[in-house]
């Protein structure tokens, strides 16, 4: 569905970008002509990452080590990317979550999620915007959120906090930002299996199986359908797109909120049993 070279001479720096889904969006981009930056906070792994996609794609792929809820480190590395040339868009993708009951969470473990989710997406997003502003020059944002941003979700109430500010930081700055030529979008995904996050949100087999399937189209999301996402709302073809989240979680979210979705457990003869009755004579 993709014209060769969709993201041809663009450069995308991907927070998170070494391993999951972070990994595959940057194989995509350079598929698809991008130059991309990775950064995380293992240095071995980005170094790993860069050499396999850059075998794979033949495309152009640089690393840095970046612990992004250091707003110094985040204004340093920035810097350091673009003395090899500006950014023409930033994917926010880096997050932290895990599956506890909120009465039991610390202080500490709070922060944990919240500065990595919020503080650090804010870091990145404010030092990329004042370097193209002050350029002049169009840049375009994209964070990774998720439904329960807007919903909320017993259980991981840090990550709704702080995934709900940054679907907030994107809705306003995409106005504030948009007379400058920047754009500010998001993707919720729903269940896209990844290892580093199942193993914290989801500790038996089964609850996974569970999880995956519980959605109208009865499976988890390919890994390439979020990227394909994200690399048409990186490119020029989505220029009339601003402040927009996109869900791709199969429906999910939309069957747990209608009131009586709980029907779609009703057998045939539940149906036949709410027919009206006729009439005799």
């Amino acid at each position: 569905m993709f014209v060769s070279g969709l993201l041809k001479d663009k450069r995308i720096l991907i927070t998170g970008g070494g391993t999951g889904l972070g990994k595959n969006m940057a194989r995509r981009f350079m598929e698809l002509g991008a130059g991309v930056v990775i950064c995380g906070r293992r240095e071995e792994v980005l170094k790993e990452t860069a050499g396999e996609l850059a075998g794979e794609t033949g495309g152009g792929i640089s690393w840095k080590p970046l612990d992004i809820r250091d707003p110094e480190a985040v204004e340093r590395t920035l810097a350091e990317v673009w003395d090899d040339g500006p950014l023409d868009a930033l994917v926010n993708n880096a997050a932290g979550n895990f599956l506890s009951r909120t009465e039991d969470l610390s202080h500490r473990a709070l922060d944990a999620v919240v500065n990595i989710v919020l503080h650090g997406s804010a870091y990145m997003t404010l030092e990329c915007g004042k370097r193209w502003i002050a350029e002049r020059r169009p840049g375009n944002v994209l964070s990774i959120v998720t439904t329960y941003a807007w919903t909320g979700s017993g259980y991981v109430v840090p990550s709704a906090m702080g995934k709900a500010g940054v679907l907030a930081m994107t809705r306003s700055l995409a106005v504030e930002w948009g007379p400058k030529n920047i754009r500010l979008n998001a993707i919720a995904p729903g269940a896209f299996p990844t290892e580093g996050a199942w193993s914290r949100l989801l500790p038996r087999e089964d609850l996974a199986e569970a999880f995956e399937t519980r959605n109208p189209l009865g499976r988890a999301g390919d890994p390439d359908e979020l990227a394909n996402l994200a690399a048409y709302l990186l490119s020029d073809q989505s220029g009339f797109i601003t402040g927009e989240v996109v869900t791709i979680d199969g429906g999910a979210w939309l069957s747990g909120a209608g009131q009586f979705n709980f029907a779609s457990m009703l057998s045939d003869e539940d149906w036949q049993n709410l027919r009206p009755k006729k009439k005799d004579g």
